[in-house]
């Protein structure tokens, strides 16, 4: 028996409870959770904006020990460390041959229940495969990823989504260049990624721009050079830091249709705009074909970061312990499970970066 944090209905506040996990089978582990980082996807999930069929435990960015394996895992024992990858790549798909794990076609199927709750069996689904915001959890072994030595165990939590997507946004996707321009629209957990992983890429000047001006002391500390609350006149203050011109890269990292196109516009001629943020199915965004033509910028969908864990987790991690990249600088808050819908809530509100459930 292990205490979990069960969505029991789509838009259901967040039960506490125990649940019972099976031993791990064929291709499984289990693993004892460090820390676990409350992202926006897990509100997404929360509130059914993502699909997810329910009862579930729902968390996906974690970190833990290995407590055992089941038949035929040999890249991890039980004693190691592991960051949770919440979608693993079968590395035999059509994107996987051709490079592209971010997009493997089986990453994401939906998955079959994997515990049960204490007392009365009834099945629950692990959200996004890894069912984190539990003090344990079973997984399938492509899941799990060894931790690099010298990287804090609870923090590296958030190496297993924030840090990865917003690393990802800026060095695969974005492709960002040394000196260029580049703007953050929305700095919470992934946009404050973002924003290191931008000055870790040589950009010469970094714009973060969140609905809370509160956020600014906490945007410069991961190392914005500017700082501008969004509102009716953002892009223009934008383009007065950069020359009248426009950001050559714009990361949104919101999800929401005015967000992206606050991003488009703060791009400049030619530049390359990247959607990181999950909106809704019914949501929209309108471009003109003239615009379209007349500007010449390129509008990128990214997913996870357009990374591939297993080789960007032991680049990022030599980046932590070499100083270049302060986890601990992202959290704003290290909480319990109980706390995880006052957590949502401060998504919810624009307050402070990443929320860490320790264990």
């Amino acid at each position: 028996m292990t205490r979990a944090a069960v969505l029991t209905a789509i838009g259901a506040p967040l039960r506490v409870t125990r649940i019972e996990l099976p031993d791990p089978g064929p291709g499984q582990v289990r693993v004892r959770i460090a820390a676990a980082g409350v992202c926006h996807s897990d509100l997404s999930l929360a509130n059914g904006t993502l699909r997810q069929p329910v009862p579930a435990v729902l968390g996906h960015e974690g970190s833990g020990t290995v407590t055992a394996v089941g038949e035929g895992v040999t890249h991890v024992t039980p004693g190691d460390e592991v960051v949770l990858n919440w979608a693993p790549a079968c590395r035999d798909c059509h994107f996987c041959r051709i490079g592209e794990p971010w997009l493997c076609a089986e990453s994401l199927t939906p998955t079959e229940p994997y515990a049960t709750l204490g007392g009365d069996g009834t099945p629950l689904h692990p959200a996004l495969g890894t069912a984190v915001f539990a003090e344990e959890t079973v997984v399938r072994a492509a899941a799990v990823l060894p931790l690099p030595a010298g990287v804090p165990l609870t923090d590296a939590a958030l190496l297993g989504c924030a840090v990865l997507t917003g690393y990802g946004a800026v060095h695969h996707s974005a492709r960002v260049r040394a000196g260029e321009s580049v703007v953050v629209v929305g700095v919470g957990g992934v946009g404050l990624a973002t924003v290191r992983s931008a000055r870790l890429a040589g950009a010469g000047q970094v714009i973060a721009v969140d609905v809370s001006p509160e956020k600014e002391e906490l945007a410069r500390s991961c190392g914005a050079t500017d700082f501008v609350p969004a509102g009716d006149d953002t892009v223009g203050r934008i383009r007065e830091l950069t020359g009248g011109h426009g950001a050559d890269v714009a990361i949104e990292c919101v999800g929401r249709p005015e967000t992206i196109r606050t991003a488009w516009t703060a791009t400049r001629r030619g530049g390359r705009t990247t959607v990181v943020g999950v909106g809704g199915r019914d949501q929209r965004v309108a471009f003109s074909p003239l615009e379209l033509f007349h500007s010449g910028r390129t509008l990128a969908g990214c997913v996870y970061g357009n990374t591939d864990p297993a080789r960007d987790l032991p680049v990022l991690a030599e980046h932590v312990r070499e100083g270049r990249f302060d986890l601990s600088a992202l959290i704003t808050r290290r909480i319990g499970l109980d706390d995880i819908p006052d957590a949502f809530d401060a998504m919810l509100a624009g307050r402070g970066g990443r929320s860490l459930v320790v264990f």
